[in-house]
């Protein structure tokens, strides 16, 4: 159902590939769904009349109480490592209800997350808390205005009904948009679980979906193996470039598309420690900040065992060509993660020492305790006497080898502090500031201060007076800041 005009326009590729990818089935219906925030911008991009989609029939929808025309709802199978460990998966809480075809004749899927119980639940309600919906929608916005490819979130709905945790919780059921939800996992599931050929029909489909122009390549799969660890080298270099970390980056929740998926845990660094883990769950710091360029060479590596039979019929040559696909994880990473310091230090240029002027300038953050952000942020500005560094002088001494290398360079200082603007956010969705506005939407219905959050950081690069209070660092605590994974 849908009222007329609204702009549904679904269509379910997804249905075409062989049964054992996915379960058809339908939403759980809840007792009283209430909307409590609508993405305005995505939903016109998308081709939805903003008004219609308020109304009580696609509340309904939202809440999965009803089903709009044109949708097949299922929830996907995969499998992944977890924290190491291989484990069946699948869709255990969510449903695609369709793939939404926009007035760009783009294909994106529409998913319901938090939608009830599936094939693949484990023991779980398969339900979610309003918390942990409104933190994706927070992180996952704040993702898209630092240009950094990511799902998107459409709606947040309530339930009406509460779900047991560790205590019981309002529920709620997220919208969320994505170039798809193919991960890694669905390659390792099909790997496993599947015939050879089943694997070849969703690698085709996969590459036809996300990468078209190598269709006609010679050795196509070896060219989709590539193509992956290009996406996902130059995407991990845009979390490192903003102190985002993650916080499972298990091989189901890596896309296959290169964009960032399922946040559970992830968070913002403030003081700079390339060991940083906010995740309650990751007690050996396997996804620390410093670490996530290994884990998604590791995720990949797997990637690349489940492509094998596909690569060459020699099973010897197959991981030959895989491995060399491999070596260039570490080498394009490296090329995009220096390309986005020099952005972030104003330096056009290339010169043989640029690394240890950017390894040396972490080095004093560290040592220091300076926060990432507001460093760059400071520096941006020719706020140095801002920043804790400014006393200490060693940090002179960079700061004099930085301006000479800066004075090397045809461009001008005001181009150079130009680039620095575009390519170091003024604000991030600092964790204190997030949980300000988690409490004030989930404990006192006040979805005022998380509105002007989310305003504020879709336009982090505007360095407006306006944005000031939004980049105080937290109070120092004796505890260390904890995210879950809200499942």
């Amino acid at each position: 159902m849908n009222k007329k005009g609204t702009g549904w326009n679904l269509d379910n590729s997804y249905l075409k590939l062989p049964k054992s990818f996915f379960s058809r089935m339908s939403p759980n219906p809840v007792r009283e769904p209430k909307l409590v925030i609508l993405n305005r911008s995505l939903a016109a991009s998308l081709g939805f009349d903003i008004e219609e989609l308020q109304s009580k029939e696609n509340i309904m929808i939202f809440a999965g109480n009803a089903l709009p025309d044109g949708s097949s709802s299922l929830a996907q199978a995969y499998a992944g490592h977890q924290f190491g460990h291989f484990t069946m998966l699948g869709d255990g809480r969510a449903m695609l209800i369709g793939e939404q075809i926009t007035p760009q004749e783009e294909r994106l899927d529409i998913q319901l997350k938090g939608s009830g119980r599936t094939t693949y639940s484990r023991g779980g309600d398969g339900r979610a808390a309003l918390g942990p919906m409104l933190r994706e929608y927070i992180i996952s916005e704040a993702m898209y205005g630092l240009e950094i490819p990511t799902t998107r979130s459409l709606a947040v709905v309530t339930s009406g009904e509460s779900i047991a945790r560790e205590t019981y919780l309002p529920g709620a059921i997220l919208t969320r948009v994505a170039a798809s939800h193919i991960r890694v996992g669905t390659f390792q599931y099909a790997s496993k679980m599947s015939t050879p050929e089943d694997l070849k029909i969703l690698a085709d489909y996969t590459i036809r979906r996300h990468y078209p122009a190598i269709e006609t390549d010679t050795n196509r799969y070896l060219s989709f193996l590539l193509e992956v660890i290009k996406c996902q080298a130059k995407l991990i270099a845009k979390w490192q470039l903003v102190g985002f970390i993650h916080g499972v980056m298990n091989t189901d929740n890596m896309t296959i598309s290169g964009e960032t998926i399922d946040y559970g845990p992830c968070a913002f660094m403030d003081t700079y420690n390339p060991a940083t883990v906010f995740s309650s769950i990751d007690r050996s710091g396997r996804y620390a900040y410093g670490n996530q360029p290994y884990i998604a060479s590791w995720n990949l590596a797997r990637f690349a065992e489940t492509l094998l039979p596909l690569l060459h019929e020699n099973e010897e040559q197959a991981l030959e060509m895989a491995q060399h696909a491999m070596a260039d994880f570490s080498k394009l990473y490296q090329s995009d993660w220096l390309l986005g310091m020099r952005a972030k230090l104003g330096l056009f240029n290339e010169e043989e020492q640029d690394e240890i002027l950017v390894k040396d300038l972490l080095a004093l953050m560290e040592k220091y305790q300076a926060d990432f952000t507001n460093t760059f942020r400071f520096i941006t500005l020719d706020r140095i006497e801002d920043t804790i560094l400014s006393s200490k002088n060693d940090f002179k001494h960079w700061y004099e080898r930085w301006q000479a290398r800066r004075g090397r360079q045809q461009e001008t200082e005001d181009a150079s502090r130009q680039l620095m603007r575009k390519s170091n956010p003024a604000v991030i969705p600092r964790n204190h500031l997030v949980e300000e506005a988690l409490d004030a939407a989930v404990n006192k219905g006040d979805y005022h201060v998380m509105d002007q959050l989310l305003n504020v950081l879709s336009n982090p690069y505007d360095y407006s007076e306006k944005m000031e209070k939004y980049c105080e660092t937290p109070v120092p605590t004796s505890q260390p800041y904890r995210t879950f994974c809200g499942t």
